[in-house]
C-alpha cells in the first residue's frame, strides 16, 4: 500500500468592497493563504483577471511550486550521487492557454536552473540528475502537460 500524505491550506477572501459579488467590478480578487502557523501569503488572481499586480497570483505559485519541488529533489540526489552544489537559482517559465469560455490551463513549463558546484568533475552528473529529479518530483508527475530544463553549471571559483 502507498504510503500517503495529507495537506491543510486556508484561503480566506479579502476582497468584499461593501457590495460583494454584485458586479464582476465591484469585488476584489484578493485573498489570503494560510498554511499553519506560516506566514500568511497575499494572494490575488493575475492582473489580466483584475488582480493586484502586488501580489502572488495562483499561476505564480504553481510555477513556483513546480521549481522548488524539482530543486528539492535534485538537491537530494546531488548528495546521493556526490555532486557537492554550492549555489542553485531558477526563473521558470510557463505558458498558460486561455480557451474561449475563459478557463484554461498550463500548456508547458521550463526550468531554468543555474547550478554551480564544487568541482570541474562534478559537471558531468548534472544533466542526468536533472532528468531524474524531473522524474521524482510530486508536482511535475501531477501536470498534464512537459516540464522542460534548460539548464547551466558553473563550478565555484577559489
Amino acid at each position: 500500500m502507498p504510503k500517503t500524505h495529507h495537506y491543510t491550506t486556508k484561503i480566506t477572501w479579502t476582497g468584499n468592497t461593501g457590495t460583494g459579488t454584485s458586479g464582476y467590478t465591484h469585488f476584489s480578487r484578493d485573498h489570503e493563504i494560510e498554511v499553519g502557523t506560516k506566514t500568511i501569503i497575499k494572494a490575488s488572481s493575475d492582473p489580466a483577471f483584475r488582480g493586484d499586480p502586488a501580489r502572488h497570483n495562483p499561476e505564480e505559485l504553481f510555477l513556483s511550486s513546480l521549481s522548488s519541488c524539482h530543486m528539492l529533489w535534485f538537491l537530494h540526489l546531488c548528495t546521493v550521487e556526490g555532486v557537492v552544489v554550492v549555489d542553485y537559482q531558477d526563473e521558470a517559465t510557463g505558458v498558460m492557454e486561455e480557451s474561449a469560455n475563459g478557463s484554461g490551463k498550463f500548456i508547458e513549463a521550463t526550468l531554468h536552473p543555474v547550478v554551480t558546484v564544487a568541482e570541474e568533475r562534478m559537471v558531468s552528473k548534472v544533466d542526468s540528475i536533472h532528468s531524474r529529479a524531473n522524474k521524482m518530483c510530486f508536482i511535475a508527475n501531477s501536470c498534464n502537460f512537459p516540464v522542460k530544463h534548460s539548464s547551466t553549471v558553473k563550478v565555484q571559483e577559489n
